[in-house]
């Protein structure tokens, strides 16, 4: 078994439960940590034109606030991630934008999803020390999808409602408009 069939997909109804908060950074969360970082990695080294930029333990089946997020997402020879820990959205700032957002644990559908374009967030690090950051642009896109994970929510929840919002990656790695009657048929979308 490679780390990427870790991955979860939906309609696993698991990805939709809330995940518990780590009391204490123990050696088996950083067994979880590092499932992830590998699993992401994995992940990628199968798709020619994506880059895996984050993951939550959720994804991989651990029920476990943490999430992962990669260090330098323009560069796939840096396979580096930062990780926080019971992360939590402090404060949404800036306005609503909408920009194309993809999941592992969506295959192959990507969305068109509005999102604030700026979002401050307070966690522990690898260590168990309380972090702050302040986050804008595609960062601040990344965090609020990965601390959604750890409540249950996806993505394809903010454009249920929204036919002309979905897309997928083509062979040449360009996006194009996917038929809405098709994903209805997926079961993606929450009930």
């Amino acid at each position: 078994m490679s780390s990427k069939d870790l991955i979860i997909t939906l309609p696993n109804e698991r990805l939709r439960q809330r995940s518990q908060r780590v009391a204490v950074v123990t050696d088996k969360v950083r067994k979880v940590i590092g499932a992830m970082k590998a699993a992401t990695l994995d992940w990628e080294a199968t798709r020619p034109h994506e880059v895996g930029v984050a993951l939550a333990a959720i994804q991989i089946d651990k029920p476990y606030r943490i999430i992962i997020v990669r260090n330098n997402f323009e560069d796939k020879k840096d396979r580096t991630f930062s990780v926080l820990i019971n992360p939590e959205v402090v404060k949404l700032e800036g306005e609503i934008k909408e920009d194309y957002e993809g999941c592992l644990s969506v295959a192959d559908i990507y969305g068109k999803v509005p999102r604030h374009s700026k979002v401050r967030i307070r966690a522990l690090n690898e260590e168990g020390h309380p972090i702050r950051i302040r986050a804008e642009g595609f960062l601040a896109r990344i965090l609020q999808h990965e601390t959604d994970h750890t409540v249950g929510k996806m993505f394809v929840d903010y454009i249920k409602d929204r036919p002309e919002a979905f897309f997928k990656l083509t062979p040449e790695g360009k996006l194009e408009n996917l038929p809405y009657e098709s994903l209805q048929k997926t079961g993606i979308f929450r009930d």
